[in-house]
């Protein structure tokens, strides 16, 4: 049987990367997905190639009056919400190239990115909460997409470690308050590191130098690779199932090893 069958599911930032992965795997497993984004049109790309138990809808994750709107929506067409994936957040980098580090960083752009990536996760969670309080008999499961970024320091960008680092304490809050309120809702992050997303391809870009570009960029990871969008996804799946419902409050760091410490590479295959 699916792991997620009957279960209906919101994903933000599903226009690409780890948020369609997700979508695309949930759905694999039996869920509704509501592909979710503020580049809606890609979504209903996505949503249409699925076919059916999947649909598109616009939500800027900043607005609280959008999260209205949609999770009415849901509660109207399919009864129950029992899955959302708080996955929609930027860097910063995308409009303001210039330093993010703690001296150089503006006003304006810590603001803009603590107000997707924090107030968006906290918007996503306030109205998850309320949405799955009516679930009659299912376990509501939100999760929260942190990362590695939000348990070290990252000094040139301040802004969105320091947005990650709250996403990360804030998972555990929510998680201590359904328990305190006897919710049957789970609250869970995952903590991603290097994963191969578009949002790395101008740095690796495609020509002869791409293979020596990704060798630089994992050399720090012990696993030596990029994480998959896929992977991403498996574990969310488990988070999202029936499988994890003892968990709550806990934290996954996917990372390749990054957070364990060092490892010294494995020595070269003799010849």
């Amino acid at each position: 049987m699916p792991r997620l069958k009957d279960k209906v599911a919101l994903i933000t930032g599903a226009a690409q990367g780890i948020g369609l992965a997700i979508a695309r795997e949930f759905h694999n497993q039996g869920a509704t997905v509501i592909l979710s984004d503020l580049n809606e049109s890609k979504c209903a790309a996505h949503a249409k190639e699925l076919g059916d138990r999947a649909e598109s809808i616009q939500l800027d994750i900043r607005v609280e009056s959008q999260w209205q709107r949609v999770i009415t929506h849901i509660r109207s067409k399919y009864n129950h919400l029992d899955i959302v994936v708080n996955n929609a957040a930027i860097t910063g980098f995308d409009q303001s190239p210039q330093p993010h580090d703690p001296e150089h960083a503006t006003l304006e752009e810590w603001r803009r990115v603590h107000e997707t990536n924090l107030d968006g996760t906290f918007l996503g969670c306030k109205h998850a909460i309320a949405a799955m309080r009516h679930n009659p008999k299912t376990i509501g499961s939100i999760i929260n997409l942190g990362s590695r970024s939000g348990v070290v320091g990252i000094p040139r960008a301040a802004a969105y470690a320091s947005s990650k680092a709250a996403i990360r304490n804030h998972t555990k809050s929510v998680a201590l308050y359904c328990a305190e309120e006897g919710l049957n809702i789970r609250c869970n992050s995952i903590q991603p590191a290097a994963i191969l997303t578009p949002m790395w391809e101008p740095m690796l870009g495609d020509g002869p130098d791409r293979e020596a570009n990704i060798a630089k960029f994992v050399a720090g990871t012990p696993l030596n690779r990029f994480g998959t969008v896929e992977e991403v996804a498996a574990l969310a799946v488990h988070l999202a199932s029936d499988e994890s419902a003892y968990t709550t409050g806990a934290e996954f760091n996917l990372d390749g090893g990054m957070l364990a410490g060092t490892a010294t590479p494995p020595a070269p295959a003799s010849t």
